[in-house]
């Protein structure tokens, strides 16, 4: 298999260099407050059979990962939820399992794997908590140096997950946004990769990875996809997968994607009604999807309207709520940015076809944020020292 990168943009090829990170000519066009201008995809071309490993079809040799079992999560078929939905084929495809209970581990192993290949020992991104305690865990597997900038409003489980891997954490002091901006001059500043989302090609080409697991753990690949939606580019990542098998011919299409954000922090959805990215202020329960400026949300949307996906909103409130109700139905405890994928998928099923094959990607483990799931339950107050007290 041969690789190369492609500007999704303007369609220039160029060869894989660590270097590069958004074609140089459309990154010229970059207007402030607006997504990544440039986004560069990991193009492939050779052949694959029924049977491909899943290593073979991306940019870097097996020899250079860490030693961490990322992917090959679990495909749940929920019981419960399928006979009181009446959806047979309801999957839930739970990424939380992970190595640091993340979906981010996707993009952090390829990253990781990368960097090694070019001799690269430090490591610097922004993150709302996910993707720098994924890097963190993943750079920990492999040796090498992380830096993390994270906004003041990180979850602490996934601010101390990140440190007792041995990260180099700063807190800032404002938005996630400003997080990533300050990486980048970081990066600048001092050398080595950036692992910023969609600003490094690894990212995407990473999390393309669930697609080709989903394709291989069902045979075919599913009607419609659920997925949370921040920054975009899980988005794009699950779109890459598809679109990859596809090329290679072994689906015919590529299935249909709904895309779920948080109303309020929704510049996808907004942009995909108005035809412009306006940047507002957010604030959300679900942390992992709250971004001002979606930095993939220009190639985002792009693939949703070429694929005739869609983007929907749900209240944080339908957000605590599925997030209780997938626990309490399924045993499986995922944060709310996750949830919201449910959320997503309740809100719409009326308008689904009952035997169409769905999958929900569950992107995160609850206990990441256990803070915000107890908005969704009845903490008991009352203390008993005996079985009578309750009698």
């Amino acid at each position: 298999m041969e690789f190369c990168y492609r500007c999704s943009l303007c369609g220039r090829t160029f060869s894989i260099d660590p270097q590069l990170t958004l074609c140089p000519d459309c990154v010229k066009q970059q207007q402030k407050d607006q997504p990544l201008s440039g986004v560069l995809d990991v193009e492939l071309n050779g052949t694959a059979d029924q049977q491909f490993d899943i290593f073979d079809l991306l940019p870097v040799e097996q020899k250079y990962f860490p030693p961490a079992p990322v992917g090959g999560t679990p495909l749940w078929q929920p019981k419960n939820l399928r006979r009181e939905l009446g959806f047979s084929k309801l999957f839930i495809k739970d990424d939380g399992a992970n190595p640091t209970s993340s979906f981010k581990d996707r993009a952090s192993f390829l990253v990781s794997a990368f960097a090694k290949k070019f001799g690269i020992q430090d490591i610097a991104l922004a993150s709302t908590g996910n993707a720098g305690s994924s890097m963190a865990g993943i750079g920990a597997a492999a040796g090498q140096t992380i830096t993390l900038f994270l906004p003041k409003y990180a979850p602490v489980a996934k601010l101390v997950q990140a440190l007792q891997y041995g990260a180099r954490v700063y807190r800032v002091d404002g938005s996630y946004d400003l997080a990533y901006d300050l990486s980048l001059e970081y990066s600048l500043k001092n050398g080595g990769m950036n692992r910023n989302t969609a600003y490094n090609p690894m990212t995407i080409e990473g999390k393309k990875t669930v697609s080709l697991e989903l394709y291989q753990q069902l045979g075919r690949t599913p009607d419609v996809v659920f997925v949370s939606v921040g920054d975009g580019c899980i988005l794009s990542g699950v779109y890459k997968g598809f679109r990859d098998l596809q090329q290679l011919g072994l689906i015919p299409e590529v299935p249909k994607i709904i895309g779920v954000q948080a109303e309020t922090s929704n510049a996808l959805c907004r942009a995909l009604a108005s035809g412009r990215f306006t940047a507002e202020p957010t604030s959300t329960v679900a942390d992992s999807i709250c971004v001002d400026v979606p930095r993939n949300g220009a190639h985002a949307l792009t693939q949703i309207k070429k694929f005739g996906g869609e983007l929907i909103s749900v209240s944080d409130n339908e957000i605590i709520q599925a997030q209780a109700r997938l626990s309490a139905s399924t045993g499986l405890f995922t944060e709310p940015a996750s949830a919201a994928a449910f959320a997503g998928f309740l809100k719409v099923s009326s308008k689904l076809e009952q035997d169409a094959l769905i999958t929900v990607l569950a992107t995160g483990n609850g206990l990441k944020d256990s803070a915000s799931a107890q908005l969704g339950i009845n903490m008991p107050e009352r203390l008993i020292s005996t079985v009578t007290d309750i009698l």
